[in-house]
């Protein structure tokens, strides 16, 4: 008994000693940094030439008591985290200028100290054409240049005089990005250079999502192994500062005819439409309206991705603007749809349609009805067919079928969790082609649970169901308010668009479902696959529709 008790003891004074290491690690001090020193080294700096050789460089240096980074915030607009506080800075502004410096000292569990210092600087660097350029004077908005070959490109970025200069790896071909929803979003980017004062300043809007390298998916909050549009906030107005580039492209022989030499470094994480993790670009051409950069990725410096913009926004493959009306609903009469328009699905959703829909679908006129110029479909929480909910699905069905042309419905769309209005289109031969080979046109679908996204997605062989062919834009008031919702659908593609906004664009050939007759549905079903939970507190809601028409 004597030998367990010493035996206890020494394992609960190693049991303490360990504990008491542990405690070694708790946070520590939190005491603000204290003692800051700033040294600020002006390069070229003589007796002759006290503000430097002109290039803007000033090496800074910064230490303190307690602290575990360093944040430089500079009176130009921009700043720089270094944890080191060491970093070197070039000041562009044209001339002798003095520049406020702020340094913030972090310590430990985010208390911090700051000081600031003045610095007074030559740059002799400007390139006035450039900005003038890019700003026309004051401001000006530039796109991708998709209908050039190699308006996205890369190459290696080396010593290699003969190939560091251009996209020697890959170069995309006219409009190629705009093949996939997972990358059309790179076409909708507009980038706006404007003038305020002395300063450059740029924005982009992105239209909602980024086209991201794959290397930086996880910033968007994706992943995977390919490159894809992600959801991305770039609103923001960031300032550009000038420089001149130290490239190995400055380097060739033949640098004067490769390179304009001149940087753009955006501020606070600034990119120009594809993210790399880059926000240096190197101008290698630019005129009025067509510009040319270079930026080395980031994370891999073997590799340089090239972009050309112009100011004219490209527009793919024009299609044939069709301008005769063929066939048309002005929803003038109030009472029943015209019969000789319209006929009607009806029935539950086990009735062929499916999705796991929760309404049955009526031609009752508490479901659908033309009222005061408009064609009004309602969704009621009712009993109605052993289904806890009403509503109303017309087609021209047999009544009216057309290959290509363009459809424009003027809608207002129903509110709430749980409703599912559609606008769509299928093939005529759906009963010799069951769907999805008979094909599937979706002009226009709305959730409830994703207020004001609108979605338009094909539907054929190998992209059915919830793999269909699909895109989405968030468009403001679309249950508030009437907008157009259209298809430009030819033997080249098929377009969506809500207010003459593109929506979404799918390429047409031979091989698709997309050559021969289609007939036209409207409808509002309730919950189902994707309409999704239905809110418990709902009790109606319509679609109207001021007009349908069609053109060919």
């Amino acid at each position: 008994m004597k030998k367990y008790n010493k035996y206890f003891v020494l394992l609960f004074a190693l049991l303490l000693a360990i504990s008491c290491q542990k405690d070694d690690f708790a946070f520590g001090d939190l005491a603000a940094p204290s003692n800051i020193q700033v040294t600020a080294e002006i390069i070229g700096k003589t007796a002759d030439a006290p503000n430097g050789d002109g290039s803007g460089t000033v090496k800074l240096t910064a230490k303190a008591d307690n602290a575990v980074s360093f944040k430089y915030v500079f009176s130009d607009g921009t700043s720089e985290t270094s944890p080191s506080g060491i970093f070197t800075k070039r000041f562009t502004k044209t001339g002798v200028n003095t520049y406020t410096v702020t340094v913030i000292a972090n310590g430990r569990g985010g208390v911090a100290s700051n000081t600031t210092l003045d610095i007074t600087v030559l740059s002799n660097f400007s390139d006035d054409e450039a900005v003038t350029f890019l700003t026309g004077g004051s401001s000006k908005k530039w796109y991708w240049s998709a209908s050039e070959a190699g308006h996205l490109g890369v190459g290696q970025n080396d010593g290699d005089a003969t190939k560091n200069y251009y996209a020697n790896y890959y170069m995309a071909g006219p409009f190629e990005k705009a093949a996939s929803p997972a990358s059309s979003c790179l076409y909708e980017n507009e980038l706006t250079f404007s003038k305020d004062g002395d300063q450059l300043k740029f924005e982009l809007n992105n239209g909602g999502a980024t086209f991201f390298n794959a290397a930086f998916a996880s910033v968007g909050g994706g992943s995977g192994p390919d490159d894809a549009c992600l959801t991305y906030n770039t609103s923001g107005v960031k300032t550009v500062s000038l420089s001149p580039s130290e490239s190995v492209v400055t380097k060739n022989p033949n640098h004067a005819t490769q390179t304009r030499g001149t940087m753009l470094n955006f501020s606070d994480g600034g990119f120009m439409g594809y993210y790399i993790g880059q926000s240096s670009y190197e101008i290698l051409s630019i005129t009025a309206n067509r510009m040319v950069v270079r930026a080395v990725m980031g994370g891999n410096p073997a590799l340089a991705w090239y972009h050309i913009f112009t100011t004219t926004k490209p527009t793919q493959n024009p299609t044939t603007d069709y301008t005769n009306l063929v066939w048309s609903d002005e929803f003038n009469t109030d009472g029943a749809p015209d019969a000789t328009k319209w006929n009607y699905d009806l029935g539950k959703g086990d009735n062929g349609w499916g999705n796991n829909e929760k309404q049955n679908y009526t031609n009752s006129a508490t479901n659908v009805k033309v009222q005061g110029g408009n064609l009004v479909i309602t969704a009621k929480k009712e009993a109605s067919g052993g289904a806890d909910y009403s509503s109303a699905r017309l087609k021209t069905d047999a009544k009216f079928a057309f290959t290509y042309g363009k459809v424009e419905v003027k809608a207002k769309l129903p509110i709430g969790k749980g409703t599912w209005p559609a606008i769509w289109m299928l093939g005529q031969n759906y009963a010799s082609k069951p769907w999805p080979a008979c094909g599937e046109i979706d002009i226009m679908e709305h959730v409830g649970n994703n207020q004001n996204v609108i979605l338009s997605t094909l539907h054929y062989p190998g992209h059915s169901g919830g793999n269909g062919n699909t895109g989405s834009k968030t468009y403001a008031n679309v249950s508030t308010e009437f907008h157009v919702y259209k298809v430009i659908w030819s033997p080249a593609s098929v377009k969506t668009y809500v207010d003459d906004d593109l929506l979404h664009s799918v390429p047409n050939d031979g091989s698709l479902p997309f050559n021969s007759d289609f007939f036209l549905i409207l409808n509002v079903a309730m919950g189902g696959n994707l309409g999704g939970n239905i809110d418990g507190a709902f009790t109606q809601s319509s679609m109207e529709i001021d007009y349908v028409r069609i053109y060919q």
